[in-house]
């Protein structure tokens, strides 16, 4: 296996999971239905506090140079991502708890299940979400935010791209490989539980209507 079979192997593992994340009710989930801009703004800056606080935590810890070099990266990316938000916003947001998938991510040691959860798995989350922000920014005809969350989407994907490298040279058996699957798809399976669970929750049915 390599990183691109990796990531193509839990893009189709999670399918189901991530198209029903790419949905038009994952902002209902993430505002508990407030859906206006200061309440998108403030779950999306909340998400990136989220995020910068995972990977500064790694970079403090992580024994693997290259990794450590690299989540220190991601986690300045994410505090720029942070202000960006804030500046739309207007205001500071408080540093939030961990969630489910952060706390989980936040557990696993060494390179290989970080780089897995936190670059892939993590970031296949990240895309939905930030499709559904530009989309709800562009039915407000609001192009200067739009522009911004298309930027934190691009940057996130390069972010994601290196650390799909990283692991190529980091994971070398089939058994790392393994790990590095199955830490990804967990941190997918847990963003859409906590999704669904918010969803049913408010009374809103989370699988699409057919």
């Amino acid at each position: 296996m390599n990183a691109s079979d990796l990531q193509a192997a839990v893009e189709t593992a999670k399918a189901t999971e991530l198209d029903r994340l790419g949905s038009s009710k994952l902002l209902i989930a993430l505002t508990d239905a407030e859906l206006d801009r200061e309440s998108v703004l403030r779950a999306a800056a909340t998400s990136e506090l989220a995020a910068r606080e995972t990977f500064a935590t790694w970079a403090a810890e992580e024994s693997h140079a290259a990794a450590a070099d690299l989540f220190a990266d991601v986690a300045d990316q994410e505090q720029r991502h942070y202000e960006r938000v804030a500046d739309l916003l207007g205001e500071d947001v408080e540093p939030p708890g961990s969630g489910p998938m952060h706390g989980y991510l936040r557990d696993r040691e060494g390179a290989i299940e970080r780089l897995a959860g936190g670059l892939l798995g993590r970031t296949l989350v990240s895309d939905r979400t930030h499709v559904q922000v530009i989309s709800f920014f562009v039915n407000e005809a609001d192009e200067t935010a739009a522009n911004v969350f298309r930027d934190l989407r691009t940057e996130t994907a390069d972010a994601q791209d290196r650390g799909l490298e990283l692991l190529d040279s980091v994971c070398e058996t089939d058994e790392e490989w393994e790990t590095a699957e199955a830490v990804a798809n967990y941190v997918v399976q847990l963003a859409y539980d906590d999704y669904t669970d918010v969803l049913v929750g408010m009374g809103v049915e989370p699988k699409p209507i057919c």
